[in-house]
């Protein structure tokens, strides 16, 4: 009687599967229309793209990694130099993405945040070896669970420089308002305040 219980009970904990593995969980890998930004033009459509598809893996992609000499620095607008005067001295490239991911979730699923340039990507200035200076105005929309959507104004500055020779990432950005405006540096302080 005590091997037939045996043997049932080993039958039952075999049919149950519960000593088959399951499937791993997919990594998180940013989405199939992120190019490898061998061009300027590709690095900033990546970067709407990473806004319009609330994609921080993209995101995050845009901005140099250390594979340069250079490191990551952003230059806020002076009002909000002042307003979160707590949170620039150590912005860096992990605050990038707390503030990134915070404002993939203030934003509904089923929509897309609005990141629009005012200068088509056409129009890069002259390429020096390596590196290049790109600026634009930018309007950032920014839809709200709740609440009627955010909007964001200013004028930005890139510098941008080839990583191991081919692609391109932005490793210098200096923000500024326009007017009374709230600019980006504003939508980044609340988004880790």
């Amino acid at each position: 009687m005590k091997y037939l219980v045996f043997i049932l009970s080993l039958m039952f904990l075999i049919s149950c599967d519960i000593f088959n593995t399951r499937d791993a969980a997919e990594p998180d890998e940013g989405r199939s229309d992120y190019l490898t930004a061998s061009e300027p033009g590709i690095l900033i459509q990546n970067l709407m793209n990473s806004f319009s598809d609330k994609d921080v893996v993209n995101y995050k992609n845009s901005f140099v990694t250390g594979f340069s000499n250079k490191v990551f620095s952003f230059l806020p607008s002076g009002t909000a130099l002042s307003t979160y005067s707590n949170i620039w001295p150590t912005w860096d490239l992990d605050s990038e993405e707390e503030y990134f991911n915070n404002l993939k979730n203030t934003a509904p699923d089923d929509s897309s945040v609005t990141l629009k340039l005012s200068l088509s990507l056409e129009s890069f200035g002259i390429i020096l070896g390596d590196s290049l200076k790109y600026a634009s105005e930018y309007s950032i929309n920014v839809p709200q669970i709740n609440s009627d959507a955010r909007n964001y104004q200013g004028n930005l500055e890139f510098s941008m420089t080839r990583e191991s020779g081919s692609v391109w990432v932005i490793y210098f950005w200096k923000d500024n308002a326009v007017g009374n405006n709230s600019s980006w540096s504003d939508l980044k302080g609340e988004s880790v305040n």
